[in-house]
């Protein structure tokens, strides 16, 4: 096993992967079948890093079905928080559940094989506020300036997916990241470094179509970017180096001390110090 060049501080989280494991049903809306990547797998990822804390992320294949997801979180222990996919008008009681249960947020995937579509979401973000969730969103990032306004008007915060994830990678003066830059400024806008290979053109090992969006992600606010894995890269063939992808954020930052506040400190203030009246899950 490589262990990265990069050690990871102490509380370092990976803020967003996904556990597949067999026996859990895919939703009709799944547009692949997953490899088998049971959490114990990823067990044996953590410490390769030297991660301490996770985030897992509802994949999209199980729906609305987060069985899968709280089981891996359990067996993650306390360390760990998720990421949901909740129906509109799911009872507020399973709200407060999914709350205790360690859930910080409600994914909407705007891509081919998402659950929840643009026309719940002010609804949806309305709902999970008072239980201090927020909202992930991942879709092209061209689309950003159609829905900038929009996205500024929510009522919770918001984390963005994947550099952006720009299916064209753009320039940094692209009207598109811009916009992404723009959002970040508000306050409220969070964003993932993570999975420079779903869409750069140029590929390994710089990925440097998407890495000068990373750079410039950390330039104007490192206080507002997150680092992650996306274990198990699912449909990557071959697979991308969990060692490599953790030594990227190193270049992206520029230095240990700004990595640190992207690997601990700002997962800390989204993940860990969130929750109905700011209470950790029981």
């Amino acid at each position: 096993m490589v262990h990265p060049k990069f050690r990871a501080p102490p509380g370092a989280c990976d803020c967003h992967m996904h556990v597949f494991e067999d026996g859990y049903p895919l939703a009709p809306t799944a547009t692949f079948k997953p490899p088998h990547a049971p959490a114990s797998a990823y067990q044996a990822v953590q410490k390769q890093l030297g991660l301490e804390r996770v985030v897992v992320v509802q994949a999209s294949g199980y729906g609305f079905d987060n069985a899968c997801m709280l089981a891996a979180m359990k067996t993650f222990g306390a360390g760990a928080r998720g990421v949901a996919v909740v129906q509109p008008d799911a009872p507020e009681a399973e709200l407060e559940r999914l709350t205790r249960l360690g859930v910080r947020g409600v994914r909407y995937f705007m891509l081919p094989g998402g659950a929840l579509g643009w026309d719940t979401l002010e609804r949806v973000a309305a709902r999970v506020r008072p239980f201090g969730w927020h909202v992930q969103l991942q879709l092209d990032g061209r689309e950003l300036p159609h829905y900038r306004e929009r996205l500024e008007r929510l009522p919770v915060d918001l984390v963005i997916d994947h550099n952006g994830k720009f299916l064209e990678p753009v320039a940094v003066e692209h009207r598109a990241f811009q916009a992404l830059l723009g959002l970040l400024d508000s306050g409220r806008v969070w964003v993932k470094l993570a999975a420079p290979y779903e869409t750069s053109k140029v590929g390994p090992p710089g990925y440097d179509d998407v890495s000068v969006l990373s750079r410039a992600l950390v330039r104007r606010n490192p206080q507002r970017c997150l680092w992650a894995s996306n274990w198990p890269h699912p449909n990557r063939n071959p697979q991308p180096s969990n060692a490599a992808m953790l030594d990227l954020l190193l270049d992206w930052a520029g230095d240990e001390e700004t990595s640190r506040k992207i690997l601990v400190d700002n997962p800390a203030q989204l993940y860990f110090k969130r929750g109905k009246s700011g209470s950790e899950p029981n």
